[in-house]
């Protein structure tokens, strides 16, 4: 019978595992089969395709143009041949074996107790992490986590499905009594007498911050970093400096509203929006429903308290999925 494909799903799993490894030896390790066998697998799949694959003159190994088509591809067929078992798991008995979701941390406090519930309802085991958006993305496409609530769309990766969550403005952030500054030139001379407390630069707020501050042409010198939201703001209400930070950082924190004030941030309007991000097609319905319940969640048990806390605030709501869902890719 004549061969239909010039590759079959291990082979193409053991290509990717070089991919990652950047090395032979190590995507052997990872596999747990020998290098040789894994040389000879990639060779062959390089003889049948016609093309190479690999650039072996660099270390670790590089992908030639072909392979990066192919990559691209190879992890997408394999996504949905994963799906298959688990689509038929949750038919048979209505549950997954397993989820993984990962939190970023500013929603931590919002959503882990009534996410992990949810998710309860689904799957027999369950496992919720919550940190920052860069090493959930990474877990994501790895396929160590099923699921991720963050702050990046991952806009430019393939075989995604995207659901909006929730929009919010950065605000600015003061000690108590301090009067908020009405114009960026005011906030620049403000940050010389109060320096400016960042969120981490390998946070996505860290890093959507300093880009906006920079287009505001604002060269605020580095003092103090943190990556966690309570950081941020103990250390503002403490009296040590000012902060670019979210409703939902501040919610996260815990710390009393009363131990610092908060103002609308000079210059442009500047959001984050928060997006659940599955595979496509891996999990069913399940991601459109989670989404649907966090953005329930947040607007029944966190936006009260904050509109109560922050009155003057109006671009504070969760999201609505245009045409039954944001595009998946």
């Amino acid at each position: 019978m004549r061969e239909l494909f010039p590759f079959d799903l291990k082979t193409l799993e053991i290509f990717l595992a070089v991919c990652e490894a950047g090395a032979m030896a190590g995507a052997a390790r990872r596999l747990g089969l020998t290098q040789p066998a894994v040389s000879q697998a990639v060779a062959e799949l390089e003889g049948r395709m016609g093309v190479a694959l690999f650039d072996r003159s660099v270390r670790p190994l590089g992908l030639t143009a072909a392979g990066g088509v192919l990559r691209q591809k190879a992890s997408a067929l394999l996504s949905e041949a994963r799906q298959i078992v688990p689509a038929l798991k949750e038919t048979e008995h209505g549950r997954l074996p397993l989820i993984r979701a990962g939190l970023v941390d500013s929603l931590s406090r919002a959503l882990s107790a009534p996410l992990a519930g949810r998710l309860s309802g689904v799957a027999e085991e369950v496992s919720l992490l919550a940190g920052l958006t860069a090493s959930h993305a990474s877990a994501l496409l790895s396929r160590q986590l099923d699921l991720l609530v963050g702050v990046d769309e991952l806009a430019d990766i393939e075989g995604l499905e995207r659901f909006p969550l929730f929009t919010e403005p950065y605000v600015l952030l003061l000690p108590a009594g301090e009067p908020a500054p009405g114009r960026v030139e005011d906030l620049a001379r403000l940050a010389r007498r109060l320096p400016l407390v960042r969120f981490s630069a390998r946070s996505k707020t860290g890093i959507e911050v300093e880009r906006h501050l920079r287009r505001l042409k604002l060269d605020l010198p580095r003092r103090l970093e943190f990556d966690t939201p309570y950081g941020v703001t103990a250390t503002v209400a403490a009296g040590e400096g000012v902060a670019v930070t979210t409703p939902l950082c501040l919610f996260e924190a815990g710390v009393d509203f009363a131990r610092f004030s908060c103002a609308p941030l000079p210059g442009p309007a500047f959001s984050r929006s928060l997006t659940l991000i599955a595979r496509r097609q891996e999990l069913g319905r399940v991601p459109r429903e989670v989404a649907a319940f966090c953005r329930e969640a947040l607007e029944e048990g966190v936006l009260p308290r904050l509109r109560a806390a922050l009155p003057w605030l109006e671009a504070l709501s969760t999201a609505h999925e245009p045409d039954g869902g944001v595009h998946p890719r």
